[in-house]
């Protein structure tokens, strides 16, 4: 067994490209093979086991080895494993999955185009934005505003509205109608404890910004209710609301990216919900189906698709589309996911359990090297600082996110660790108070571990 492990890192090495990785780092440490899954927990190659406290990537939310979703997926495959959109083909799995995602989201959102993850429906988005402006009458409608932090997938024109420096970096990004205002960003603001200043002052740069553009230029601003792969910061509550009449005022689109944020991620079904805010649009995926398959979603308000119905004859096409957009089996598995948030209980657990979850976060920040901890439902995140008086950071040198990472792993827990030494946290909704419980000891654990290194005792203020 072992021999043949090594072979199979081997054809990995020399054939699989890896999502965001340095291609020489991955080279030279080759991969962490997985095997198996369960619950919460996952097993490698070398049958060590781990609590994933990730989800995989924000997106296994109803945990590992949920059977029916197994046996849904396989009863479609057998039945209809493929139907095209094109040509007025349908299937009735993906009318079905639109019907219950527009039931179950915010009120006024009330048409779904499916694509195959959360970067591709951002992409859509931005197609569909540039097809309605053009449609209404109001072509100089093309630049878009985003928040620095923010993650908008990883297509050629969504990285641009990502705003972090790697999806940047020898791409030509970003794009010439792509700006960004600051991120609310709590922990690291001048306003710290001021939630209403922070909110006002967030409304006044996306005013600013437009008034700089040229308000008959600007289409939409872009944001997720809760960053994620900026490090999950959480604005404070009625910041979403406040930024939503905001773009009513100054007439342009809000695009909400729920990719991470929705299907009960943090605590209701959609992040949007928690303030009764109805975006234009908004991005969904990893959540829809739990990751099993791949699928994303375009939920659109009605204004925007009559605009872009009304816009051309009607014997002339709306020119975008995917071979596997509405995928009868990824509609399928959807269905069943959202039946196990519902009716399964799963939605309700998650938030039951983020009560354990917040005591998990409030009990590890009194740790040396804990700056902040923050979240909101079973999302969050632990800022490590060199000091917490200054919030100054640990020296880049440090590389201390590789080694939190590699920590961890050998103390059986997967986390998130950002660049810039912040702990993301995603657990599954299924997840126990045992387990909770559990993943907060490992982190713990790992943190206690590190505080005994030599140079990163040296380096804490």
């Amino acid at each position: 067994m072992h021999q043949s492990n090594r072979s199979l890192l081997d054809i990995d090495r020399d054939h699989l490209i890896h999502s965001v990785t340095s291609f020489r780092a991955h080279e030279a440490r080759g991969a962490t093979m997985l095997q198996s899954g369960k619950g919460m927990w996952l097993t490698d190659m070398d049958g060590r086991e781990v609590l994933d406290a990730f989800a995989g990537l924000w997106c296994v939310n109803v945990g590992y080895g949920q059977d029916s979703i197994v046996e849904a997926a396989a009863e479609q495959m057998r039945r209809l494993p493929y139907a095209t959109g094109y040509f007025h083909f349908g299937c009735e799995p993906a009318a079905r999955l639109a019907e219950r995602l527009v039931a179950l989201s915010p009120e006024g959102l009330d048409h779904v185009y499916f694509t195959l993850g959360g970067s591709d429906a951002v992409d859509s988005a931005i197609r569909y934005i540039t097809h309605y402006f053009n449609a209404i009458g109001k072509p100089t409608k093309k630049q878009c505003i985003a928040l620095e932090r923010g993650y908008h997938g990883s297509s050629s024109s969504g990285a641009g509205l990502t705003a972090l420096a790697n999806f940047h970096r020898n791409f030509d990004l970003p794009l010439r109608w792509q700006h960004h205002i600051a991120s609310p960003y709590p922990y690291r603001s001048d306003l710290e404890g001021d939630d209403s200043a922070i909110i006002a002052r967030s409304v006044q740069q996306l005013k600013d910004k437009v008034a700089d553009l040229g308000a008959d230029n600007v289409a939409a601003f872009f944001c997720e209710p809760i960053q994620g792969s900026g490090g999950v910061i959480v604005p404070p509550v009625g910041w979403l609301k406040a930024m939503r009449q905001a773009c009513d005022e100054l007439d342009i689109l809000l695009v909400a990216d729920e990719v991470i944020t929705a299907f009960g991620r943090t605590g209701p079904m959609f992040a949007c919900e928690a303030e009764g805010v109805t975006p234009d649009l908004m991005t969904v995926a990893k959540g829809l189906t739990a990751g099993y398959v791949p699928m994303g979603a375009v939920l659109m308000s009605d204004k925007v698709y009559q605009g872009i119905a009304d816009g051309a004859a009607a014997d002339v096409v709306i020119g975008h589309g995917a071979t596997y957009s509405g995928h009868p089996v990824s509609a399928a598995v959807g269905l069943e996911v959202l039946r196990l948030y519902t009716d399964g209980g799963i939605l309700a657990n998650g938030q039951k359990v983020a009560a354990r979850f917040d005591a998990g976060l409030a009990g590890i920040a009194d740790h040396p090297m804990v700056g902040d901890t923050r979240g909101r439902g079973l999302l969050g995140a632990i800022e490590l600082v060199a000091d917490k008086g200054t919030k100054a950071r640990f020296d880049p040198a440090l590389k201390i996110a590789d080694r939190l990472f590699a920590d961890g792993y050998a103390n059986g827990v997967i986390f998130r660790a950002f660049a810039d030494n912040i702990i993301g946290l995603a657990p599954a909704l299924c997840a126990s108070d045992a387990e909770m419980d559990e993943i907060f000891a490992r982190i713990r654990k790992t943190l206690d571990g590190l505080l005994e290194q030599a140079d990163i005792r040296a380096a804490l203020g």
